[in-house]
């Protein structure tokens, strides 16, 4: 199913699950999440414009972060939401929350959360979506 935005549509929303990202290449990332958060926040904007995982373009991309990486702030094409919980029922609630009929991503390897999202109607990608290499 695509995401192709429509003329008159809002862009798809792509919501980034960054722990389970950040977490999914074992480069150091443990000595300094909110670096590490930092780093992908930053990749991810360079990937906004030509769209994610065949959303788009253009896309709203939202990097939805938790813990140590809470203070993570937003930059350039991307907007940071810091889950004052968890993570995954911050991104449950924005995907509950979006426009009827709009085209939803969210970006995780988490079998748990691509469940509860797709009951939503999400579409899910791995992190291989937005990560490089």
């Amino acid at each position: 199913m695509s995401g192709e935005r429509t003329d008159h549509g809002p862009p798809p929303l792509v919501l980034v699950d960054a722990a389970n990202v950040v977490g999914s290449v074992p480069d150091g990332w443990w000595r300094d999440r909110h670096g590490a958060t930092e780093r992908l926040r930053d990749s991810l904007a360079e990937r906004a414009a030509p769209g994610v995982a065949g959303f788009g373009p253009p896309v709203e991309l939202v990097l939805v972060v938790e813990g140590a990486a809470r203070r993570v702030a937003s930059a350039s094409a991307v907007r940071v939401v810091a889950a004052t919980g968890s993570g995954d029922d911050r991104i449950v609630e924005l995907v509950a929350a979006a426009e009827p009929g709009r085209a939803v991503l969210v970006v995780t390897a988490d079998r748990e959360l691509r469940e509860r999202v797709r009951e939503l109607g999400a579409h899910t990608a791995g992190p291989r979506a937005v990560r490089e290499g």
